[in-house]
C-alpha cells in the first residue's frame, strides 16, 4: 500500500509544540546526570542506589511505552500526551523535594510513567500530522531538539545547583511542562485507530519485571564483589528467562503489547537494533563523563553541563539536514557514516586524561554530536516508515523502547564495567585506611574524595580516569558493532526516496479515511 495522506493543516505548529513535549522528556533523562554527586552526598546514596536513580525513570519509561503507544491508538494521542505532561509535572515537584534516596528512586520512576507516554505520542502523532514526503525532515527537527534540550537541561541544572538545593533541577521541567500542556490542549489535533486491539497488560507486566530483574542484577555485579554471587546471577537470568518469556507470549498473542512481526522487516529490525546499541553507549558514556567532569577536573554542575554544549549544538544543527543527505546516498549510509562518527568520539575518549587539554574533549563532544545527528533521524524514520499510520502508536512505542531499553542496560553494563574496574585499581592503594574508610573509597570516586586524604584522591582519580579509558574502548567497540549490523542488513536507497513515497505494512483499514483532527 502506498501512503496518500496530504498532512495536517496545522501540522508545523503541532511539530512546535511537540518538541517543546519532548524538552520534558530528554530533560527528565538527562538533567540528574549533573546533580548525581550532589545528590550523593546529601542523601548518602551508594553507587548503585545513585544508578538506580537514573534506570528507575529508564526502565519505567521503556516498559510503559507499549501501554502509552496502545492507549494512544485506542483512546487519542493528544488525550494521552497531555496525560503524561500532567504527571510529570506532579512527579517532579515530588522528586524535588525527596528526603531519602528511596523517595528519589520513587519518583524518578513515577516521572518514567508520564515521561513514557510523552514520547510515545510525540512520535505518533508527527506521523499522522505530516506526509511520508515531509515526515523525514519533521522527524530531523524532532531529532534535533533532542540535542538542544541535551545541553540546555545540564546547563540550567548547573546552574541552579551554584544557587539551590539538588533538588531544584526537577522544579525546572514544571513550567515547561505545564506550558507544554497548554499548547497541546490548544494545537495538537486529536488522532486514533479506528480499529484498536485490546490492551495486552500481561505482556507489559512482564516486560517491565524481566527489565527490572535483568539491570538489577548488573548493578549488582557491578558493586566490586563479583559477578558470579546468587544476587547477581539469579535476577540477571531470572531477567533473561522473562525476556524469553516475553518474546514467546507476544509471538503467540492476537493483541501483543509488542508487535514482533515487524521486526522481520530489515529496515524495522536492524534500525532498531542499531539504535539500542548507540543509546547503550551514549547514556552509558554519559553516566561516566559527568563524574569525569566533576570529580576527576573538579568542574561545578554548571561548567560540566556547558562542556556538553558541543554535542547539542552537533545534533540541533545535523539532524534536521540528514534527511537530505538520506535522499542523495540512502538511509544505511548516512547512518553507517554517522555511527562511525560516534565510534570515533568514543575511541578519543580512552586517552583522556586529568590535565587533558578541554578543547580536545570539546572537539571529541562535538565529533559526537555530528554522528548523532546522522544517525538517529535517519534510523528513526527507517523504523516508522514501515509502520501503518493507524498503529502509529504502538511503532513509536517500539523504536522509542530500543532506545530507552538500550540506554537502561548501558548504565547498568558500563556502569558496572566501570566501576568494577575502578575497584580493583584504587584497592592496593588503600591498605593503610581503616576498614570502613577503605570501603568508601573502595566503593566510588565521590566517596574517596569526600575522605579528605591527599593520597586518596590522586590514587582514586587515576584509577577512575584508568577504569573510564577501558570502558570508552568497550563502549567505542559497541557502537562499530551497531555499524556492521546497519551496514548488512539496513536496505539500501529505496528506488522512490527521491519524490518521498514511503511503502507501509499492510493495516487493517486505508490510512486514507484515518481520523485526524
Amino acid at each position: 500500500m502506498t501512503e496518500t495522506h496530504v498532512g495536517h493543516e496545522r501540522r508545523w505548529a503541532t511539530l512546535a509544540v511537540l518538541t517543546v513535549c519532548l524538552v520534558v522528556v530528554i530533560m527528565g533523562n538527562t538533567i540528574l546526570n549533573v546533580a548525581l554527586r550532589r545528590v550523593q552526598e546529601d542523601l548518602q546514596a551508594t553507587q548503585g542506589e545513585l544508578q538506580w536513580a537514573v534506570d528507575a525513570y529508564i526502565l519505567v519509561f521503556a516498559g510503559l511505552l507499549f501501554t502509552w503507544g496502545v492507549l494512544g491508538d485506542r483512546f487519542g494521542r493528544r488525550l494521552v500526551l497531555v496525560s503524561g505532561l500532567a504527571i510529570v509535572t506532579v512527579a517532579s515537584i515530588f522528586a524535588a523535594y525527596s528526603d531519602t534516596a528511596m523517595e528519589l528512586i520513587v519518583w524518578r520512576a513515577l516521572m518514567g510513567v508520564g515521561g513514557a507516554a510523552v514520547q510515545a505520542a510525540t512520535l505518533a502523532v508527527i506521523t499522522n500530522v505530516f506526509p511520508a514526503g515531509e515526515r523525514a525532515k519533521a522527524i530531523g527537527v524532532w531529532a534535533g531538539t533532542s540535542g538542544l534540550a541535551i545541553a540546555v537541561g545540564p546547563m540550567a541544572g548547573g546552574f541552579l545547583l551554584e544557587h539551590y538545593w539538588w533538588g531544584s533541577v526537577f522544579l525546572l521541567n514544571v513550567p515547561i511542562a505545564i506550558a507544554g500542556l497548554m499548547l497541546s490542549l490548544w494545537l495538537v489535533p486529536e488522532s486514533r485507530d479506528p480499529s484498536p486491539g485490546r490492551i495486552d497488560v500481561g505482556g507489559v507486566l512482564l516486560s517491565i519485571a524481566a527489565l527490572g530483574l535483568l539491570v538489577f542484577g548488573l548493578i549488582r555485579g557491578g558493586d566490586g564483589d563479583g559477578w558470579l554471587r546468587l544476587t547477581v546471577l539469579g535476577p540477571a537470568l531470572g531477567g533473561l528467562l522473562l525476556l524469553a518469556l516475553f518474546v514467546y507470549t507476544q509471538r503467540r498473542s492476537a493483541s501483543p503489547a509488542l508487535d514482533v512481526t515487524l521486526f522481520g522487516n530489515p529496515s524495522f529490525s536492524s534500525a532498531a537494533a542499531a539504535l539500542g546499541l548507540v543509546f547503550f553507549a551514549l547514556l552509558g558514556a554519559t553516566f561516566f563523563l559527568v563524574f569525569y567532569l566533576q570529580g576527576v577536573r573538579g568542574y561545578s554542575p554548571f561548567q560540566s553541563g556547558a562542556v556538553l554544549l558541543p554535542v547539542a549544538v552537533a545534533i540541533a544543527v545535523f539532524a534536521p539536514r540528514s534527511s537530505a543527505l538520506v535522499v542523495r546516498y540512502g538511509a544505511k549510509a548516512v547512518t553507517t557514516v554517522g555511527m562511525v562518527i560516534i565510534a570515533v568520539s568514543f575511541g578519543g575518549f580512552a586517552f583522556l586524561q586529568e590535565s587533558t587539554p578541554l578543547w580536545i574533549l570539546l572537539v571529541l563532544l562535538f565529533v559526537q554530536g555530528v554522528g548523532m545527528g546522522n544517525t538517529m533521524a535517519p534510523a528513526t524514520e527507517s523504523i516508522m516508515s514501515v509502520v501503518p499510520r493507524e498503529k502509529a502508536g504502538a511503532g513509536s512505542a517500539v523504536n522509542n523502547s530500543v532506545r530507552q531499553v538500550g540506554g537502561a542496560l548501558g548504565v547498568a553494563i558500563l556502569g558496572s564495567l566501570l566501576n568494577s574496574l575502578y575497584a580493583s585499581r584504587v584497592t592496593p592503594s588503600l591498605s593503610a585506611l581503616p576498614a570502613q574508610k577503605s570501603e568508601t573509597a573502595r566503593e566510588s570516586l565521590v566517596g574517596a574524595l569526600s575522605l579528605g586524604n591527599g593520597a586518596v584522591e590522586e590514587s582514586a582519580k587515576d584509577a577512575f580516569v584508568w577504569a573510564m579509558q577501558l570502558t570508552s574502548i568497550a563502549t567505542c567497540l559497541v557502537v562499530l558493532l551497531a555499524a556492521v549490523i546497519v551496514l548488512v542488513w539496513l536496505p539500501g536507497r529505496p528506488s522512490d526516496a527521491a519524490d518521498g513515497v514511503i511503502r507501509v505494512l499492510p493495516a487493517k483499514r486505508s490510512s486514507v479515511g484515518h481520523k485526524v483532527g
